[in-house]
């Protein structure tokens, strides 16, 4: 798989599906994704490969006894579903996960190296609009890289 980057806006039709972009989509292996609410309010869409190993690694880490496990689980593992492309390369986001993101018509997709997010567009205006004051200090955090 490629590296998914990129900011794409798309409609969402009245059925509840949004056309991928096709340079997402070509750098994608399959016909399937993996899509779940992410801590945001967007959702997280992964390849069925990168979805394993991010599971694998959160039940791995996880205990049925740790209340704090267990609502990590409950939010991202539990609501995952996976979601084919059809003919048109439109994917069907289901009626929960849209509700919970919020999605109305229009939507960004987000490319982020090894997966991808999918924001209702006026809650990620909002979302950029709330942090854009703490942007500075995240980036500053970042004291390991070199150029």
């Amino acid at each position: 798989m490629e590296l998914l980057t990129g900011e794409y806006r798309n409609t969402l039709d009245e059925k509840g599906r949004i056309l991928f972009p096709s340079k997402l989509r070509s750098s994608i292996t399959g016909n399937v994704l993996v899509v779940t609410k992410a801590i945001d309010s967007c959702l997280w869409l992964y390849t069925p490969e990168e979805w394993k190993t991010l599971s694998d690694k959160i039940m791995g880490s996880s205990s049925p006894f740790d209340p704090k496990s267990k609502l990590v689980v409950r939010h991202l593992i539990a609501p995952a579903q996976e979601v084919e492309f059809d003919k048109s390369g439109r994917l069907s986001i289901p009626q929960s996960l849209r509700e919970y993101a919020g999605l109305s018509k229009d939507c960004v997709i987000l490319g982020i190296s090894r997966y991808m997010e999918l924001w209702d567009a006026a809650v990620y205006q909002s979302y950029n609009e709330q942090n854009a004051s703490a942007l500075a200090d995240a980036a500053s955090s970042l004291t390991d890289i070199h150029f």
